[in-house]
């Protein structure tokens, strides 16, 4: 192999695995944003002191979390998300047995 060769096969591993780990990160931020909107739309429903912060709730989150990208908008873009799409619960519950990501099937299993 010369250095030509070398180079050209880097930069393949490089090119494919940087590929591949994108669409693991957009995979997990999509299921992370739709788990949000889940546990948002439960709150709202269930929740024991959801009468305390009514329409206010998506404000007091984001305020109360502080963690960058889960604004009062993003938070309240993923509600609608899980609003519009409930139905990925049974993609994600059919693939957890294929996460290698412990904490997925845990949280799976704690939405019912």
């Amino acid at each position: 192999m010369n250095i030509d060769g070398l180079i050209g096969k880097i930069r393949l591993i490089d090119s494919g695995l940087k590929r591949e780990a994108n669409k693991s990160v957009n995979q997990l931020l999509t299921i992370r944003n739709w788990l949000i909107g889940y546990y948002i739309v439960v709150y709202e429903q269930e929740g024991d002191d959801r009468a305390k912060y009514g329409k206010r709730l998506i404000k007091t989150l984001s305020d109360r979390i502080s963690i960058k990208g889960l604004s009062s908008r993003n938070l309240n873009l993923f509600r609608k998300f899980y609003l519009s799409y409930p139905e990925i619960l049974q993609l994600l519950t059919a693939k957890s047995s294929k996460l290698s990501f412990p904490i997925m099937k845990v949280l799976l299993v704690n939405i019912y």
